[in-house]
């Protein structure tokens, strides 16, 4: 037990990898947040717990490659729990690999009771109720399949000039976050692991070039610039019918993802469905640089924010990787602790 009048608080954390890309689910010591729905959650922790964010994500606690997601209350009376997900650049709205682990999590510590076989979960994100399929064998989940929202084509046939690379074609979609999509061969890159340095160091330049335009464009928030980059690979069919790529999505600068991402498969989805080349019913497999896997199922046209979107629906797998209670000392010069004294529970 802490020293009485030691200013501690502490966090029961379930960390998780799914494709590689580690995801920290904090399942208990932050108090309730105020909210009609996640998302006006998700708004207060950001004005007002923005520290906790910061600490899990940076060192000694943490490092801007991992991702947290913060268990809260559902409002949505379908939903059986919430989840805020936290990253280096932001508050997303969704993600595939986060609800994945979230999913996980929740089902493997009985928060959810889990059944063998097929199980349905309804988790409500900021964006929205994600539509969950978990298949279960031996208390272990097997495998999760997530919908989201519909993504969309939000703008096409882009270019901007980045220095020291020229000219860049890219369309921007949106599929839970805004993802610049960008053919990987046009700038020279196979998407390989030995190719990681160079993919940020391209992404970055690209980022910081795009940025500017981007936010003049009408019918985009200002608040949520281009934050996502998506390197698309070659597609090819294999002997099973399934449709192949290679991808790569960078987040952050000098991060570029361990999975291939489920947001990131979505809009690869979107934009093959809107340029002709993917039909309703049909799976692309994305393969991340590390060689990590997720699948993605085009469902369906959707009408969103007026126009054609699509339903995906994403299939990956995540494991639990530790158990921890981490104690966090207020007085530490280390620790930012202006607004983590107002949401981590005391006591």
């Amino acid at each position: 037990m802490p020293a009485k009048g030691k200013r501690t608080r502490t966090l029961e954390l379930i960390d998780t990898q799914a494709g590689g890309d580690v995801s920290r689910v904090v399942i208990s010591g932050v108090e309730a947040l105020p909210g009609d729905s996640v998302d006006a959650q998700k708004n207060h922790l950001e004005q007002y717990g923005d520290g906790l964010r910061r600490l899990l994500l940076s060192e000694p606690y943490g490092e801007p490659s991992q991702s947290v997601n913060l268990v809260v209350r559902a409002c949505d009376p379908e939903a059986q729990a919430g989840y805020i997900i936290m990253e280096a650049m932001g508050y997303p709205m969704y993600s595939g690999s986060n609800t994945i682990c979230t999913a996980t999590t929740l089902l493997q510590t009985g928060r959810i009771p889990l059944q063998q076989g097929l199980q349905t979960v309804l988790l409500e994100s900021p964006a929205g109720v994600a539509r969950i399929q978990a298949r279960c064998s031996g208390g272990l989940v097997q495998s999760v399949t997530t919908q989201g929202e519909p993504a969309y084509l939000a703008v096409p046939h882009l270019a901007v000039d980045v220095p020291r690379y020229g000219k860049v074609r890219y369309d921007v979609v949106w599929s839970g976050g805004f993802y610049a999509m960008i053919d990987a061969a046009e700038q020279g890159f196979s998407l390989l692991g030995e190719e990681e340095s160079s993919l940020a160091a391209f992404a970055y330049a690209f980022v910081k070039a795009a940025r500017p335009e981007f936010r003049e464009r009408p019918g985009f928030d200002a608040d949520e610039p281009l934050p996502f980059v998506h390197f698309m690979g070659p597609v090819e069919g294999g002997d099973d019918g399934r449709l192949r790529a290679r991808s790569a999505t960078y987040v952050h600068p000098d991060v570029v993802c361990r999975s291939p991402t489920g947001t990131g498969t979505s809009a690869r989805l979107a934009l093959m469905a809107e340029r002709g080349e993917m039909e309703p019913g049909q799976e692309l497999e994305t393969i991340s640089p590390r060689r990590n896997r997720f699948t993605g199922h085009l469902v369906d046209a959707h009408r969103i924010h007026g126009q054609r979107g699509w339903d995906t629906r994403i299939t990956g797998r995540a494991r639990i990787l530790a158990r921890s209670h981490v104690q966090i000392d207020l007085d530490d010069p280390l620790v930012e602790s202006t607004d983590l004294e107002n949401i981590l529970t005391a006591g």
